[in-house]
This record gives C-alpha cells, sequence and structure tokens, in this order.
C-alpha cells in the first residue's frame, strides 16, 4: 500500500535508525542479566524508551521535510530524488514547511514526556540539540567535506545517549565508540555510492561531492570499518565485559558476525546493489546481511543466558 504523499515525505522508512535509541535499555539489561543473573524490566523505561524513539522519529522527520524544501531544486535533477513527493509537486512547499514546524514541536512534546523523573528535561534538550545539529548541516555543514560525514555520527551519539537518559542507564564509551565509527562509516559508505550513482556530474547535484574522491573514500570505508572490528573485539574480551557476560569472554564468538556484516555491506558499496542506503539495506534489501544481524542478535541472546553453563 503506497503512503500519503506528506507521510512519505517525512521519510518514515528512516525511522529504523532511530533503533540506536532503544541500544541503551537493551544493552543495559543484557548487562544486568548477565552481571546478576535476573531480568526485571521497569515498564516506565520502556515507555520512557519508546517516547524518546518517537519524538527522534518527529525530529528527523522535521529536518528532513525542511530539507527537502531548501534543495527542491537540485533534487529535481537528481535520478532518484525528482522522485521525492516534494521535489514531484505532490506536495507543497507550504504545507511541507507546516508539517516540518508540527513535527519539530511534536518532538519537543515527546521528549518531554521521555525525562527521568531525576532529570524531566534531559531528553527534550538532547533531542533539541538534535535537531540544531541538523539544521546547521542541512544548511552550512553538508558542503564542508569529512565535516558533513562527522556531523551525520554525531546524530547516532545522539539518539544513543537519549536512549540512555529516558532508561536512567549509563552508556558505556563501549558503545558511543561503536556507534560514532559504524556511523562514520556507513556515512562515507553513502558518499561512495553517491558518486558511482552520479559520476562525473555528480557536483552539480551536490557541490560537496566534487572533493571527495573514489579512492580516498575506498581508504577511510576500510580504516573504519576496521576500527569499528577492533573497537568491537576489545569491547567482547575487556574486563569489565567479562565480569558481566562470564570469565570465558564467550561474547567474542560474535565478533565474525560483525565482521560479515561490515564486509557485505563494503561489497554492496562497491557493486553498487544499494549498500548507499543503510536503511533499505537494514529492510530487507540484502537477504544475507539481514540474516547475518539475525544470528548476530541469537548469539548475543544465548550468551547472556548460558553464561554460567
Amino acid at each position: 500500500m503506497k503512503l500519503p504523499p506528506l507521510l512519505r515525505a517525512m521519510r518514515p522508512h528512516q525511522w529504523v535508525k532511530n533503533t540506536f535509541v532503544l541500544a541503551a535499555l537493551v544493552f543495559a539489561r543484557g548487562e544486568q542479566y548477565a552481571s546478576e543473573g535476573r531480568f526485571d524490566p521497569d515498564l516506565s523505561d520502556l515507555v520512557r524508551t519508546v517516547f524518546a524513539f518517537l519524538a527522534f522519529c518527529l525530529g528527523s522527520s522535521a529536518i528532513y521535510l525542511l530539507n527537502d524544501v531548501v534543495d527542491i531544486e537540485k533534487d529535481r535533477a537528481h535520478p532518484e530524488k525528482r522522485h521525492r513527493p516534494i521535489a514531484a509537486g505532490l506536495v507543497s512547499i507550504g504545507t511541507a514547511r507546516a508539517a516540518s514546524v508540527g513535527s519539530a514541536v511534536g518532538a519537543l512534546l515527546l521528549g518531554s514526556l521521555a525525562g527521568d523523573p531525576g532529570r524531566p528535561w534531559a531528553v527534550c534538550l538532547v533531542v533539541l540539540a538534535y535537531m540544531v545539529m541538523n539544521l546547521a548541516y542541512s544548511v552550512y555543514f553538508k558542503r564542508v567535506v569529512i565535516l558533513d560525514a562527522f556531523f551525520i555520527a554525531t546524530g547516532f551519539l545522539f539518539r544513543v545517549k537519549a536512549g540512555g537518559l529516558a532508561a536512567d542507564y549509563y552508556v558505556s564509551h563501549w558503545l558511543m565508540l561503536c556507534t560514532f565509527f559504524l556511523a562514520l562509516f556507513l556515512a562515507l559508505c553513502k558518499r561512495r555510492a553517491e558518486i558511482d550513482l552520479l559520476g562525473e556530474d555528480r557536483g552539480s547535484h551536490r557541490s560537496i561531492l566534487r572533493e571527495y574522491t573514489p579512492q580516498f573514500l575506498d581508504q577511510m570505508v576500510t580504516l573504519l570499518a576496521a576500527t569499528t572490528v577492533v573497537c568491537y573485539t576489545m569491547y567482547t574480551v575487556a574486563p569489565e565485559t567479562a565480569a558481566k557476560f562470564g570469565d570465558r569472554n564467550r561474547l567474542v564468538y560474535t565478533v565474525p558476525f560483525v565482521v560479515f556484516g561490515l564486509a557485505r555491506y563494503l561489497l554492496l558499496v562497491q557493486t553498487q546493489k544499494g549498500g548507499g542506503s543503510p536503511t533499505r539495506v537494514l529492510l530487507g534489501g540484502d537477504k544475507w546481511f539481514v540474516l547475518n544481524c539475525v544470528v548476530w542478535l541469537i548469539v548475543v541472546v544465548l550468551v547472556l543466558f548460558t553464561r554460567n553453563a
């Protein structure tokens, strides 16, 4: 079923990125079970985390709508973006602006509901900072080479931090580092895919693409993939992780799945099979990538529930 044009303009398929908000809740609960041998879910934590997730969904949609209004002429000349509702004339500029403002207000309201009683406005402030940063990105920083990718990666850190504040859980430095390197890897992979799609004419669609070269991007994504693997591996064997997940360090068995996932994604980028869109891949664009993610999650759960076996 085809969604209404305005809803499509809000890019709900991109909301899958906001699942990073759930990371703190999932990992903290998992570590609690691993270290204490009990699973004691708190419904209020879950509800606040869901509010935080929805706040980021509306907050990101507010920026998407505004960005499509600003880039309407460039999008109309783009082979894929010209089909977006605003560029295609299915949603008027006035309607898009109104929806953007409404989404931003809704995001802040949901963010205020997501705050822990001890810090009621904490999540709301993170959501606000996320929208302000993305507004700055849309207006100027998306035209600053390399820094544009750092802005995108920082947005994922905001998501993870908001999830931790909503659930009142400490977000470990390992989780933040892995999130940042993975997000930066995905951002530069997207730039690589854009260059392949647009070719020599890429500068007329996005000026910053003139400053990126395929060789530089290939080197950077390879470096970031390796950094992500090393960071995740160190997490699995760290003393504090062993204390929570068992001194046998069984979590290290999940490393091959991380390596496979990154390698598979790199292959999709370089063979131009959808690797430029993380959401497309995660939503079933590549069955092997999705299957690998599912198996990785199953193995993590098995490690949690067999730590004393």
